[in-house]
């Protein structure tokens, strides 16, 4: 059954299956790629702007989900693998594209290791590579 994919991950994770919480982590899970709030509360009209903001802080405590920097200007948040933990070694490359906007994870393309210098202590990395999707890179329009 469908629904047992988001109690597993919820319960993995320890997170009360609540609808509303559901109903979010399938949501982030259909759209098929890296969502922001807006994008969230776009698709969710019904739902409180505080509680997917409420929500989207709940899943990334318990890493659930994890949060990437695109460079533009609104956090992107895509569902964790369940083996994830959110550390430095668990990190992937993510793709923004430049004509649709959205932001992509490259999962199994991991972050290249950089060793920082001595005393320096590493949490995350954050790995974004810039260009077209090939939806965009198809349109004859594009620049």
């Amino acid at each position: 059954m469908e629904e047992d994919i988001y109690l597993h991950k919820l319960n993995l994770r320890n997170v009360k299956p609540t609808a509303i919480r559901l109903l979010i982590l399938r949501t982030m899970m259909e759209m098929n790629r890296a969502v922001s709030q807006p994008d969230l509360e776009e698709k969710l009209q019904t739902v409180d702007k505080s509680t997917i903001f409420r929500t989207i802080s709940l899943f990334l405590d318990r890493h659930l989900i994890h949060a990437i920097d695109d460079g533009s200007g609104a956090l992107k948040y895509a569902v964790c693998s369940d083996d994830c933990t959110c550390s430095v070694s668990d990190q992937h490359v993510h793709f923004y594209c430049e004509g649709c906007h959205r932001a992509f994870c490259f999962r199994s393309q991991a972050v290249p290791v950089v060793q920082a210098p001595e005393g320096f202590v590493l949490y995350r990395v954050n790995y974004v590579l810039k260009g077209l999707c090939p939806a965009c890179a198809a349109r004859p329009d594009k620049d």
